[in-house]
């Protein structure tokens, strides 16, 4: 089954790093979120030591269409959350480097928006309410079943979508999809029209990579007067902008396919199955 945006497979290599997606410029509602098949894309965080349990659920969500980053333990779970922005992030608890708790407290510290589904062998009372308290938005006991996990993440995919915020944030990178309006660290990054139209479309596919084709559409509305070398001109003088001195660079150019805002993207590409 082909998904939207065909999820390039991430090669097993540590640290796990986020595989790359390409977006096609298709599959956008009205309401601005993505769907595959009428159900709602997420992007979602699998952080989970096991590798078994870490493979079927990589595997099982992108089969339902959802975008999955992976990570083996705490400590790059939490690197992974902070750089690109997830809806869900399923955490596991017994974690190496930091557990499931001390990661569910730091993301809160943070205020990282997306919703934490903790999931874990431990189903105490004691458990389930540290989960909740700490701040997750639900709790699955292992083991249970995949339906009910996809279940789960509906609901939770719901909830974001009836109070989803207009601001999209990558790393100190921050877009104001609202106002139009782009920040680096707190200070407002002084952007042109064409710019900032860039910039929304790479950043509401951030840790994606968005073809050249589909960003010069979603920009320029298909004019044939406008080169390749012209968008290039316009990546330059938006990643001198955007990835400042003594800040993680965050707009990435993916050779032969196109551009990428968010951590740097893995150096194998996977397409259908396929190493480009």
């Amino acid at each position: 089954m082909k998904l939207f945006g065909d999820a390039l497979p991430v090669p097993q290599t540590s640290p796990v790093v986020a595989p790359a997606l390409v977006y096609t410029g298709n599959g956008t509602g009205t309401d601005g979120h993505r769907y595959v098949f009428g159900a709602l894309e997420m992007r979602i965080l699998v952080v989970e030591d096991e590798p078994k349990m870490l493979e079927m659920l990589r595997d099982g969500l992108r089969e339902h269409g959802h975008t999955v980053v992976t990570a083996d333990d705490g400590l790059e779970g939490l690197r992974l959350a902070g750089a690109v922005q997830f809806e869900v992030i399923l955490l596991d608890v017994l974690l190496p480097k930091l557990n499931g708790w001390q990661v569910l407290r730091e993301l809160k510290r943070h205020q990282n928006p997306a919703s934490v589904l903790v999931l874990t062998a431990c189903d105490g009372e004691t458990d389930v309410i540290s989960g909740l308290d700490g701040g997750a938005a639900d709790y699955l006991t292992k083991p249970f079943s995949f339906l009910e996990l996809l279940a789960r993440i509906k609901s939770l995919g719901r909830s974001r979508s009836v109070g989803s915020s207009n601001k999209i944030c990558v790393d100190t990178l921050v877009f104001d999809c609202e106002h139009r309006m782009a920040f680096r660290s707190g200070q407002r990054l002084s952007l042109t029209r064409t710019e900032i139209a860039i910039l929304d479309c790479l950043m509401k596919s951030a840790g994606e990579i968005v073809t050249r084709a589909a960003l010069m559409n979603a920009v320029w509305h298909q004019n044939s007067s406008v080169s390749r070398s012209t968008l290039d001109s316009f990546i330059n003088l938006l990643r001198k902008k955007v990835d400042c001195p003594n800040e993680r660079k965050l707009l990435h150019t993916i050779t032969g396919i196109g551009f990428s805002i968010g951590i740097e993207p893995t150096r194998e590409i996977w397409m259908e199955g396929k190493k480009l």
